[in-house]
């Protein structure tokens, strides 16, 4: 039987048997053993026009083309708006089961709290509890399912996405033009486009070595930004996970991920 929460769970001395993966699928790389082949990139300079703007979309583009993912810093996101969304993230996974069950997403419901994952299917869990909604298109935001606890979290979320959004809007014009396309051409393509949060929370695990907090995957949409804390855990590959790295946690800074669809329109 699924675990409501793991709370429940974390303090054990023994992993729960839906959690553990198969030899293959386990760690291979420590969650701490940091990388620095992540390009990091400031965008310090990108709305003016002339070389500065130039040379940091050449950068992007290698970045893209080599990795498909990379971090961004001088982005222009308030770190006080930054500092305050982590705060709230914590508060709310410290809460009661009872509480975060208030926001129960099982049973097919569009948003709201879960273990492990909202995909149908899952033979083995994540090792992580999420909260997931939709935040744009507006119209498609159902604040029923955005927790109201702790208190200031729907109107911090509300800045947060609309910042990150212009921050996906401002990289996606920099992708145009490297495709000898309008600036906007693919800001106007995408602005329509589902734009999820998604936080997630990896709590102490009995046995890490047994599973993982977020198995292998590629992202289905069109660019991911990730903000990461500075435990680390965040993996990537470029060789169809024959060599896995772990990405070095930078202060304030969001990782930025092509999606399968941001691929499929770009490369």
């Amino acid at each position: 039987m699924a675990p409501s929460t793991l709370t429940e769970l974390a303090g054990k001395e023994t992993l729960q048997a839906s959690f553990v993966r198969d030899e293959d699928e386990r760690p291979k790389v420590a969650y701490n053993q940091f990388s620095d082949e992540i390009p990091v990139i400031s965008l310090a300079g990108i709305n003016d026009v002339g070389e500065k703007r130039a040379e940091i979309c050449q950068k992007i583009v290698e970045a893209c083309e080599n990795w498909g993912i990379f971090q961004v810093v001088d982005h222009g996101v308030d770190t006080k708006l930054i500092s305050e969304m982590t705060r709230l993230a914590r508060e709310f996974f410290a809460l009661p089961a009872e509480d975060k069950l208030r926001f129960d997403m099982s049973g097919g419901k569009k948003g709201g709290f879960i273990v492990s994952s909202h995909l149908q299917g899952e033979t083995v869990q994540d090792w992580r509890e999420i909260v997931t909604y939709f935040s744009y298109p507006i119209k498609s935001r159902d604040y029923s399912r955005w927790p109201d606890m702790p208190e200031g979290w729907i109107e911090v979320t509300k800045e947060y996405s609309d910042k990150l959004m212009g921050l996906a809007c401002k990289l996606l014009e920099v992708l145009s033009e490297a495709m000898g396309l309008e600036k906007e051409a693919l800001s106007k393509a995408c602005v329509e486009m589902d734009q999820k949060v998604v936080v997630n929370f990896y709590p102490k695990c009995p046995q890490p070595d047994l599973t993982l907090g977020l198995k292998r995957h590629t992202d289905p949409g069109t660019i991911t930004l990730l903000l990461q804390d500075q435990v680390g855990g965040l993996q990537a590959t470029r060789d169809n996970g024959n060599t896995w790295i772990t990405v070095q946690p930078v202060e304030a800074a969001f990782v930025v991920n092509l999606g399968d669809h941001g691929h499929s329109i770009i490369c």
